[in-house]
């Protein structure tokens, strides 16, 4: 990591120990602290997280596999995700204050310790191998290539599936980023970063990951492209 990245994610710990953990763990609540472009946010995150848990679903044997939520937040994946039965969750995050709000959460919704194991880590920290590794709207703060050598690492944790989403660049989002309007006002405090798609899916394919489905979830000031990678046989 160069030293501009890591003076980066430095800030990015910093800002989410502090002000943006407040501010994001209201968002990813039922508060109603919110103004309208940080509803949004939550809206579009949430049909993210919906769509990831309704695939998993889908591929079923939960209970037999064993799933990385690398970036967690405070849970909102991990959590109904354990609920759901599957076997293992190992659930990780940069900031130390929102494991803790992820660790509040759990045991409020009677989530057995054995099955949702959280810590606090960055992306690059990660090991282990699992069925499944999740990465969900971290690559925002990730420029290009290094969102791509980490699409890298987090595939060889994985066994059979590497979900991932990210801000897809166009030419909107270019614009909007140009203009300061990608997350306006005191949202946008640590830098946002949109990413080329054929870049990840290049990455994931030096890994030995093809892309089985896709989508584009969409909300004023969220805009999310969600891909499904699995290893090819062989």
């Amino acid at each position: 990591m160069t030293p501009d990245l890591q003076a980066e994610k430095a800030e990015v710990r910093q800002y989410f120990e502090t002000t943006g953990f407040e501010r994001w763990n209201r968002i990813y609540s039922d508060s109603e602290e919110v103004n309208k472009v940080q509803r949004n946010i939550r809206i579009g995150h949430q049909k993210t997280v919906d769509e990831v848990l309704d695939w998993l679903q889908e591929q079923g044997n939960l209970e037999a596999r064993s799933f990385c939520d690398a970036g967690c937040g405070v849970g909102s994946l991990s959590i109904p995700l354990a609920g759901l039965g599957a076997a293992s969750v190992d659930a990780s995050d940069l900031s130390a204050a929102m494991v803790a709000e992820a660790s509040r959460r759990a045991e409020a919704a009677g989530i057995p310790k054995e099955r949702l194991r959280l810590g606090v880590s960055d992306l690059e920290s990660l090991a282990g191998r699992y069925d499944t590794v999740i990465c969900l709207d971290v690559f925002i703060h990730y420029p290009q290539e290094a969102a791509e050598a980490m699409v890298r690492h987090l595939a060889g944790m994985a066994e059979r599936h590497l979900i991932v989403s990210f801000a897809p660049f166009t030419p909107l989002l270019a614009l909007l980023k140009q203009i300061g309007q990608l997350f306006p006002g005191p949202s946008r405090t640590t830098r946002a970063y949109t990413l080329r798609e054929a870049g990840i899916v290049a990455a994931a394919a030096e890994a030995g990951f093809t892309p089985v489905r896709r989508s584009l979830n969409q909300a004023p000031f969220y805009y999310s492209r969600l891909i499904d990678f699995e290893r090819r046989d062989g």
